[in-house]
Parts: C-alpha cells; structure tokens; sequence
C-alpha cells in the first residue's frame, strides 16, 4: 500500500456533500441546541460541521483522518484536527458528536488505493468503523450528551443499532431518506 498522505491533488480525494451528508446536517440542525460543544468526525469537506455552525451557532470541532480533508474543512473556517475518530480528543468533551462514517460493504472489484476508499469502504460488512466508533465514542461524550450517526440499508441498520445497544447506547430514527438503492437513516444514540 502507498503512503496516502503523499498524495497530491486534494480535489478527488475527500469526500464531497451528497445526499447522505445532506441528510446528516438537516437532522443535526434539527436537534442540536447552542451552546452545544459538537465534534464531526470524519469532518470531510467540513460541510456538516459549518451547517450546525452556521445554523446553530454550536461550538463545532472536526476531526478527520484525510490531510486533505483537514485542509478542505479547515478552508471553510472549521477548527479541525487530523486524527482517527475520537482519539485526539479528551474525555466527555463534547455534548454531541456526528458521524457519517464510511459504510459501504468493500467491493474486492472496485477496491482502491486512495483517500476515497478510506472514505467510502466500512469493510468487509460495511459496520467496521462505525462499530470502532461505537466503541471510542462513548469516552469523549459528556454526560446527558448524544450522538448522531448515519446508517444504511447496505450496512445494516438493525446490526448497527443492536451493536450499539450492546456498547450501552439507546438508539432512536430521528431522520429518514430512502433512494433505488438503499434507504439512509440517522440514528440519535444515548448512553
């Protein structure tokens, strides 16, 4: 495998809003309230992170793994840190946290080596990050606080929340959008 970070060339490497992202900033809009401390992990382009920003007025951080996701979020004026989920952060720093993890199965046909498949591929069953989020997360959020995630149809919704249920979370569909393909849920989790 390549160095990713070596890479040039930022614009096909981080993820670009799409209907998912969408979805994601309309729910977390919807139920966050100021003065709210918000992480966005796998922050992408930084899209969701300056909607509840702008919409909210909630102190919003993001943190990605992608330099050149770093880089696109923080040139949309989002504090960013480049990191691996929730690692970088300490504990119960944050009332919610939002996620829009990379959830698709992997494909062996169309496997790639870049920044996208990093975006884009969940693994194998397409839950392995969101359940390696599910167990970080829990550490960095504070107490009454609640994370929103989104989840496909191609992934799993009712593995994802009973794996959730099985890190201690409460889980509950606050949004919902269905498409040919899949239908694209957010989940709002308690602890």
């Amino acid at each position: 495998m390549t160095d990713l970070a070596d890479r040039r060339g930022a614009g096909a490497d981080v993820y670009q809003p799409a209907e998912d992202t969408h979805l994601l900033a309309e729910a977390a809009v919807a139920e966050i309230q100021p003065p709210a401390r918000v992480l966005d992990v796998g922050t992408g382009s930084g899209y969701v992170a300056a909607t509840v920003r702008d919409e909210t007025g909630a102190d919003v951080v993001g943190t990605d793994l992608n330099p050149f996701a770093v880089r696109q979020a923080a040139d949309r004026g989002v504090p960013v840190v480049r990191g691996d989920l929730v690692s970088a952060f300490r504990e119960d720093a944050f009332d919610v946290v939002v996620f829009n993890p990379p959830y698709l199965p992997r494909d062996e046909n169309a496997a790639r080596d870049d920044w996208m498949e990093v975006a884009l591929s969940g693994g194998e069953t397409g839950r392995e990050v969101v359940e390696a989020f599910f167990d970080a997360v829990g550490r960095v959020l504070a107490p009454d606080g609640f994370v929103l995630v989104l989840v496909s149809t191609l992934t799993g919704v009712e593995e994802v929340v009973e794996y959730a249920g099985g890190r201690g979370f409460s889980a509950a569909a606050v949004r919902e959008e269905s498409f040919p393909f899949e239908t694209l849920t957010v989940l709002k989790l308690r602890e």
